[in-house]
C-alpha cells in the first residue's frame, strides 16, 4: 500500500481526484486513514499447494471481476494504476473489458503473478528495479514509489526522545514482524551502549515485551506511516528484512544491514539485498546464518568505522529514486488523456 498512497497524494498535487478498489487487509485501515475513499471487493491469493482454496480464490476472482466492472462504471475513472497485488488482478482486468486505460506498478524485483498476466494489455509498467527481458516502450524504471522522506532529523529524535548526540538502531521487520530479526536482536543489543527503536510487529510484541528489556530499549508494537518516515529520518543504521522498504531506506540515506526473508516470492528480497549491498551500501545477512552474536558484531563493526558508515550513507543516497511517485502519476495522468 505505501506505493499506491505515494502515487494518490503525488496525483492529488496534480489536481486528479483518486479512489481505490481494495480488499480487507491492509488497505482497509491505511487508506481510509490517508483521506481515501476505499471501496471493498474480497478476493484471496491463489494458493500453490492447496488444489481447493485454489478453487475458491478463483471463483471469488471471478465475482470480484463483476464487482468491479460495477465500481468502475460507477466511478467512471480516466484511467486505473495496478498496484501489484492478487487484489489488482479482477480490477485491472475490469479495466481492460471497460477499455479503461491501465498502468501497473511494480514494487519488487520481478513481476508478480498479476502483473506478468497484465503486463501485455497495459498502457505502461513502472518498474521500480530493471527486469532482465521487460525492456521497450512499454517498460518504465521509475523505482518505487514512497511518500517524501523526512528530512528533520531534531524534531525526528525529539518525536522519539532520543539524543542529538546518541547513536540510534532502528530495527523492523514488517507489520507482523520478523522472528528471526526480533530475536537476534533483543539478544545483541539488550544492554547496548546505543539507542535501540525496534518496531516488532504485532506477533512477537507481547514475547518480547515479557523480557524485560532495559529502560532505554525502545520496543514498539507497530508504527503509523507518518511515525515510520520520521524513525528513519532520527536513525543512523537500520536492520531490516529487504523488501519493498530499501527504497524507503535509500532515500533516507540510511546504512543498513538486511537479512532477507527467504521465503519471499521470487526470491526477491535476496535481490534487493544485493542490489544495496553491491552499492556498498549495505551488509546482507542470510537469515539461516543470523544470530544474535552475528547481528551485535556486525552493528559493532560498522559504528566502529565512521568512515565506513558515512561511505554506506552516500552509496544509499545515491541509489535513491524520491521521484518515483511522480512519475508513476505522470504515466497515469497522460494515459488519462488519452
Amino acid at each position: 500500500m505505501v506505493p499506491a498512497l505515494a502515487v494518490a497524494d503525488a496525483l492529488l498535487a496534480e489536481g486528479a481526484q483518486v479512489s481505490f478498489i481494495g480488499g480487507a487487509r491492509a488497505e482497509a485501515q491505511l487508506v481510509p486513514a490517508a483521506g481515501f475513499a476505499l471501496h471493498e471487493i474480497s478476493v484471496l491469493g491463489l494458493s500453490r499447494s492447496n488444489p481447493w482454496q485454489a478453487l475458491r480464490a478463483l471463483a471469488l476472482a471471478a465475482a470480484a471481476v463483476i464487482r468491479a466492472r460495477s465500481l468502475l462504471r460507477q466511478l467512471a475513472p480516466d484511467a486505473v494504476l495496478g498496484a501489484g497485488s492478487y487484489v489488482a488482478g479482477p480490477v485491472g482486468l475490469a479495466a481492460l473489458t471497460l477499455r479503461i486505460p491501465l498502468v501497473l506498478s511494480e514494487a519488487d524485483s520481478h513481476l508478480g503473478l498479476t502483473n506478468r498476466l497484465l503486463a501485455p494489455f497495459a498502457r505502461r509498467v513502472c518498474l521500480a528495479f530493471p527486469i532482465a527481458g521487460r525492456d521497450g516502450p512499454r517498460y518504465r524504471v521509475t523505482g518505487r514509489p514512497i511518500p517524501p522522506p523526512g528530512h528533520d532529523r531534531e524534531a525526528a529524535r525529539l518525536r522519539f526522545g532520543i539524543a542529538a548526540d546518541a547513536t540510534c538502531v532502528l530495527v523492523f521487520g514488517g507489520s507482523l514482524g520478523a522472528r528471526s530479526i526480533n530475536l537476534a536482536a533483543v539478544e545483541a543489543f539488550a544492554g547496548a551502549p546505543f539507542q535501540v527503536l525496534h518496531v516488532s510487529g504485532r506477533r512477537d510484541h507481547a514475547e518480547l515485551l515479557s523480557r524485560g528489556l532495559p529502560g532505554d530499549y525502545d520496543l514498539r508494537e507497530y508504527l503509523a506511516l507518518g511515525d515510520f518516515n520520521d524513525a528513519l529520518a532520527a536513525a543512523d543504521l537500520v536492520v531490516a528484512r529487504a523488501g519493498g522498504s530499501v527504497f524507503e531506506i535509500a532515500a533516507h540515506g540510511l546504512p543498513a544491514i538486511l537479512i532477507p526473508y527467504p521465503h519471499a516470492a521470487g526470491d526477491h528480497q535476496s535481490a534487493n539485498a544485493r542490489w544495496m549491498s553491491e552499492a556498498g551500501a549495505a551488509v546482507a545477512i542470510p537469515d539461516e546464518e543470523l544470530s544474535g552474536a552475528r547481528l551485535g558484531g556486525e552493528v559493532a563493526a560498522l559504528l566502529s568505522d565512521r568512515h565506513r558508515l558515512a561511505g554506506m550513507a552516500g552509496a544509499a543516497r545515491r541509489l535513491a529514486r524520491p521521484n518515483a511517485a511522480r512519475e508513476v502519476a505522470e504515466e497515469l495522468l497522460e494515459a488519462a488523456r488519452s
